[in-house]
């Protein structure tokens, strides 16, 4: 199995667009011989790493390094010339495809015939795919090793092959070197949906292009869709042709998401949970869950609004204690996962146990129901006087005052409590009323110490709090 299938299926649709970008675009069969064409330039390379935003040139180069049989690493073109040198030194000889090639690789392969007919893929699914790098926001990055079987296992185990209509059209603004980005394309050409890509985010971009380009499905990171409802405001938003909006990759403020609810009211919307070394999304939210949940006066029934969902087909879940045992429904614990698309492994080291379970070192917990509920990573945990404080459980009480639009909270180490809890703030608002508000609604071992604000907090480009980096900076101010 090869992830290479898909685009042969894609080359089988006829001469529709299959791929669009700055207003180019390219068919089922354009794509397939550029990829074929790049093949034959791969084959003489390790590795395939690509350094560029959103473009053309992206499923070309991940396709024919599926078809030459070499890894395709996409590599955070953001990431400062030191940390770019560093991962670039862990794939000595790769062929590097930078940003001002990328024109012209399209075009210089644009051709049938400087195809090599020899090229064939290699059929093991057990060959390395892609090597997606982790975001880094509790240890430095790891190289996320996804074999074909890994994503081949989530199409095919989730989508429906040729489902889409002919018109429907998906938009891509998430970066290519997230793991939403590859597994968004092979999804969508799986299903017959044209993708649409932008190459920067901008809430009023990404509303004409929805518009113009008359897209029907959608993926947005929380800190995307928090940006379009601001500029919104109260208005609704004029997009008749979005039928779904998918928004996942960290957790979404409860009054974030029932602003865009209000906001998108024909849209269905869609929470996937996931992880770059679960090959794509584990669990998902849907559409009517949704709207139930958002409808619903049973506080347990609109408290869903807050989980990622159920297991989709394939996989396994288990919520853990520390030392291996189930708990009961509606008890924390760490999240562990299966299933054949969950990989798992890093650098050639695979951290599977010998059941295959993966743990995700996320905190949740599971309802009566089956859905999960995500409260945060197991390494955000404040320790506060031997009491194990969940900062997202306060991140949610802060979130709900008027004043407030981002929160974090984070643990200080403090010679008489071991850590004392500092909550950083975006928004405008009297620091002690911050405090009675969360003391209100929470025992006072969970008030925050301190309170601080900040015009923005450190996050990746895909939304990801940088909890170590806030941490750093409070400790160095002696927050």
């Amino acid at each position: 199995m090869n992830i290479s299938m898909i685009l042969e299926m894609a080359a089988s649709s006829g001469e529709r667009s299959v791929v669009t970008y700055g207003g180019r675009s390219l068919t089922g069969p354009e794509l397939h011989d550029r990829a074929r064409a790049a093949a034959s330039r791969f084959r003489e390379y390790p590795a395939v790493l690509y350094l560029g935003t959103n473009h053309l040139a992206y499923p070309v180069a991940l396709f024919g390094a599926a078809l030459a049989g070499v890894p395709f690493v996409a590599l955070n073109y953001r990431l400062g010339e030191a940390q770019l040198t560093a991962l670039r030194d862990r794939h000595p000889g790769a062929l590097e495809l930078a940003p001002e090639d990328l024109d012209a690789f399209v075009d210089s392969t644009a051709t049938p015939a400087d195809a090599d007919d020899e090229v064939v893929p290699e059929w093991d699914g057990d060959a390395v795919a892609a090597i997606i790098y982790t975001s880094g926001t509790t240890s430095d990055p790891k190289p996320a090793v996804l074999r074909h079987r890994h994503l081949l296992a989530y199409v095919l185990n989730t989508m429906e092959f040729a489902s889409a209509a002919e018109t429907d059209a998906s938009l891509v603004s998430v970066p290519p070197y997230h793991i939403a980005g590859l597994t968004n394309l092979l999804s969508n050409l799986y299903t017959g949906r044209r993708v649409v890509y932008l190459d920067a985010f901008d809430p009023g971009t990404w509303l004409d292009t929805v518009r113009r380009e008359r897209v029907t499905h959608a993926m947005l990171v929380p800190t995307m869709l928090a940006r379009i409802v601001a500029g919104l405001g109260d208005a609704p938003a004029d997009v008749p042709s979005l039928q779904s909006l998918a928004y996942g990759g960290s957790r979404t403020p409860r009054p974030v998401l029932e602003h865009a609810l209000r906001a998108f009211p024909d849209t269905g919307f869609v929470n996937a949970y996931g992880l770059t070394e679960t090959a794509s999304s584990v669990a998902v939210l849907g559409p009517d869950d949704h709207r139930t949940a958002f409808a619903s006066d049973d506080p347990a029934v609109r408290d869903r609004l807050g989980s990622v969902g159920r297991p989709l087909p394939g996989i396994e879940i288990e919520i853990r204690t520390e030392t291996g045992e189930p708990v009961d429904p509606g008890e924390t614990g760490l999240v562990f996962v299966r299933g054949e698309q969950i990989s798992g492994e890093y650098g050639g080291r695979s951290v599977l146990d010998e059941h295959g379970w993966f743990a995700t070192r996320d905190l949740g917990h599971v309802d009566d129901d089956g859905y999960l509920f995500i409260e945060g990573r197991a390494d955000d945990t404040i320790i506060r006087g031997g009491e194990n404080i969940a900062p997202a459980e306060i991140e949610d009480v802060l979130l709900e005052h008027p004043g407030i639009t981002e929160a974090a909270v984070v643990g200080v180490a403090d010679a008489e409590w071991g850590q004392r809890i500092v909550a950083v703030l975006v928004g405008d608002a009297d620091p002690d009323e911050i405090t009675a508000w969360v003391k209100d609604r929470l025992r006072s071992s969970k008030t925050p110490d301190a309170v601080v604000f900040r015009d923005e907090l450190p996050k990746t480009e895909t939304g990801k709090l940088l909890r170590r980096t806030l941490l750093t900076e409070l400790e160095n101010t002696n927050a």
